[in-house]
Order: C-alpha cells, then structure tokens, then sequence
C-alpha cells in the first residue's frame, strides 16, 4: 500500500478508505511529512486491524506509529461487544497497561545540576532495571494474588507511597475486573520478584526540567513552573504481562480457528469480548494493569529514597500517572446515541477533556494530563486531552515519539558508550547496565517528537502545557 492513497480530510488528518475487506476506513493524524513518510508495513497493519469483526468507526493511527505485533504501536480501535466485536491480545500488546508516572520534586533543575552525579548514582543503585532483573521485594503468592487485584492501592497500603498518589493515578490505582485465577502460575512466577524493577528496552526512569511553558493558565492549574525539576517513570506490568500475552495469543488463535473466523493476519488473534475466551483474557489483563500500576507505586516510593538521601526535606508529589498499552469499556457517542465500546490503545494515551466524569477532581477544569515520553536525550511533554479528543479520536493521544528505525538498525548505527558520553557533554547523565540497550534507545531511532506533539495539537486532540528536557535518564 502506498502513503500517496492517504486522503488528506482535514488538517493533520487523512484517511484511507474502505477498501477489500474493511469494515471501517482507516484514519491518520500528523503533519504532512509524518503522514506521507508513513511506512507501509504499518498502514498493512492497521488496515489489518479494520478488517476484525464488531470494530466501528475508523480505525486510529496516531502521529507516533510504527509497525508492531499485529496492532500497530501508537494504535487506536474500537470494538462493540453487541455487534460481535473482539478483544486482541496483539491489541493491547505484551507490556500490559505500561505507562508514565510523573512527580513534582520541589526542586529547581538548578539544585539538580548542582549533584547530578551524585542522584543519577543514587536513582540507579536504587531502582533496578535491565532484562530480568529482580529487586528488593520477593512476594509470596499470596501478595502476588493481592498485587493483582489491588495494583498501587496493594503498595500504599504497606507504606510503598502515599494515599494523595492514588488520586492522580488513573482508576485511582486500580483496575477493577482483575481475577488472578485467569492469570497462570507462569506469569505469576514471573512477577515473584520483579515489582519495583525497571525492566529493559524504552523503560526510563528519568529527571527532567520544565524547559518551557507553552500555556500558562494551564501550566499554572496542574502546577507546573519553568525551571522546575520533575521526576518521571516509563515502565509496565514487566514479566507478567508478557506472560500473560504469550498464554492467550495461542488459544486466541486456537479459538479463532474453531469459529472458521478468517484473520487477515495470524498476529491478530482475537476472541469475541462476550465468549468466555474473551472474558477471561480481560480479567488477566486487569491484573496486568494493576502489576503495572502497583510497579510504577513501588519504583516512584525507590526513587523518593533516592531524593532523600541528597534532599531530606524534599517531597516529591504525584502529578499523574497515564497507561498507553492497555484495552477498556468505555462510553462514546456514536451516531448520536451513547454506546459501550472496548476501546484498544496500543502505545496510545487516553486525553479526555475537561469536565469528564472519569478525571480525578484535580483535574476536571483542565482535562486529564497526557504525559509524552521522550528517549534520552530528547524532550518529553506535558499535554492536556481535549473536548474534540472525544469525537476525533475515542479522546485518545500519542504516547510518545515512535521509532523511526528497529533496533537492530539502531545498534548497527549507534555504539553505547558513544552515545553516553555525547549526552553528557549536552548535559543529560546516563545511568544503564546495557549500553547495548542504550544503543537500541538512542534519540535518533525516534522520530521528531516536537512534530509527533505538534501533529496532536493540530489535529485538536491536545492542549500543549510544557515542554521539559531530560537531566538524569536510568536506562531500562
């Protein structure tokens, strides 16, 4: 398929007709350059995804996508459970609901600059990251159980953070629907002691400055200042999630085949959301969710140690803390009436607009924070969701910039210690046990993620709030 089919509709929206056998015509959202640099493989994907039974209205590409595992990365698609709409493991994707926490440190970048060795030491021997990796805390199957049905609540309530986090969280900390008799003993040996870890790949734990304030009012509402030092964690539902895809994505396939259902791709195994099959996927991904939610609790309670022991009297407070791998029940207008819909976002963040009855009271005047991650060396943002997010794009936003090259392609081209030791000449200290891994992640492998965010805004999903610069980066 080529990008010249795209139409332009609007600004920094196109859309890719109905066309074989799509049930839904495909749309896109991103400057012009984005959209027409788009690579084939990932419009195959998502016109893929618009063949799969129940799905309504467009199918979504936002303006960070890239080709993945069945669902493009930086997907969104809706699906009616009435009207025999599926679930996809591939949808969601193999690290359940991971997502970024932010946190105000109450320090100016100024205090940061003036040890930054000293914390990015700190933040990595305390945070552990890399493949595999344990931590500190080894769970009992009984906790892991209660981690699984409880997610940050579990953590908090055992003193791993504060109950003020659980309301800048979203599902204030918890998803609900979760059944660990869904999940397998597999995954959950997994999970044993890998709560609190960073794991591998894009996953950071990062501080950042407030570069620049891009709207003031709204700056001022969430209570962002330039010059201000946050702390920011990009991770998920480690092991568990993974697990959890690699258990269902066969029997999906399985049952796909029993109901003679013809896939346009076998990486889109699905299952109808009222079988049980579909049922029960669901209930292990909401303990997906809440390993991931409890994980971000845990690692961002790590870090506030870490801040302790060069700031005693520093309080790191939550801002928010977003998910973009993960698939929920939602209530959209459709043709004019409500409807309930199984919306999946696959490195998609959800951006709801003011005064929606979801939001935390925080933030119901402003509309739910949409935080976009950077890669290392390259600024990361601060988004606002909007009204018209709700109509255009099932009131879902970018999640990040989106690679522009694989990572095998980016280790050919990137040496670890090159990159290192560049970043910090710029300033931005490095902390990895990989630098094959830092490789992979090097800022050039991404696309341009001010014109990923501007695309957004454009297109009305988002309001821009902040732009913010990375000082200290912990390397999954």
């Amino acid at each position: 398929m080529k990008p010249d089919r795209l139409v332009q509709i609007a600004e920094c929206l196109w859309e890719l007709p109905r066309q074989g056998a799509m049930l839904a015509p495909v749309r896109l959202f991103g400057l012009p350059e984005i959209a027409l640099g788009l690579d084939p493989d990932t419009l195959r994907q998502i016109k893929n995804v618009a063949c799969l039974p129940g799905i309504v209205a467009p199918a979504l590409l936002l303006p960070d996508a890239h080709s993945g595992y069945g669902f493009p990365i930086g997907a969104v698609a809706a699906f009616d459970a009435r009207k025999g709409g599926i679930v996809c493991a591939g949808g969601v994707g193999f690290d359940i609901a991971c997502g970024v926490r932010s946190l105000f440190t109450g320090l100016d970048a100024e205090d940061i600059l003036a040890r930054q060795g000293e914390l990015a030491d700190a933040l990595f021997a305390a945070v552990p990251s890399g493949v595999g990796e344990g931590g500190r805390f080894r769970l009992s199957n009984e906790e892991i159980d209660d981690v699984l049905v409880s997610g940050a609540r579990w953590a908090v309530g055992r003193g791993l953070g504060e109950p003020a986090d659980l309301l800048r969280t979203e599902d204030q900390g918890q998803s609900r629907g979760a059944d660990p008799d869904a999940v397998s003993s597999t995954a959950k040996a997994r999970l044993r002691d890998q709560l609190g870890t960073l794991g591998s790949g894009n996953h950071y734990l990062e501080v950042q400055a407030v570069e620049r304030i891009l709207d003031a009012p709204l700056a001022d509402a969430l209570g962002l200042r330039r010059g201000e030092a946050l702390l920011s964690v990009h991770c998920g539902s480690r092991g568990l999630g993974h697990q959890i895809g690699q258990d269902f994505l066969p029997r999906m396939a399985a049952d796909a085949k029993a109901r003679r259902l013809a896939l346009p791709d076998r990486d889109l195994a699905c299952a109808p959301i009222l079988s049980e099959l579909g049922q029960e996927y669901l209930s292990a991904m909401h303990c997906g969710v809440n390993c991931a939610l409890a994980n971000r609790q845990v690692i961002a309670h790590l870090a506030r140690g870490a801040f302790a022991q060069l700031w005693p009297k520093a309080r790191l407070r939550q801002l928010y803390d977003v998910a973009h791998n993960i698939c929920r029940a939602e209530e959209h207008p459709l043709e004019g009436k409500a409807r309930l819909l199984h919306v999946h976002r696959k490195g998609a963040t959800r951006a709801l607009g003011p005064g929606h009855p979801a939001l935390p009271a925080d933030f119901r005047q402003t509309g739910q924070p949409v935080l976009i991650g950077g890669s290392m060396g390259t600024a990361s943002y601060v988004l606002v969701g909007t009204d018209a997010a709700g109509a255009l794009s099932f009131a879902s936003a970018c999640h990040g910039a989106g690679r522009a090259m694989s990572r095998s392609q980016a280790r050919k081209r990137h040496k670890g210690a090159d990159l290192v030791e560049s970043l910090r000449l710029r300033g931005v200290f490095i902390r990895s046990a990989d630098l094959r891994g830092v490789a992979e992640e090097a800022p050039a492998a991404y696309k341009d993620v001010d014109a990923v965010v501007e695309s957004c805004a454009r297109a009305g999903l988002v309001r821009i709030v902040a732009r913010l610069a990375p000082l200290i980066c912990v390397k999954g």
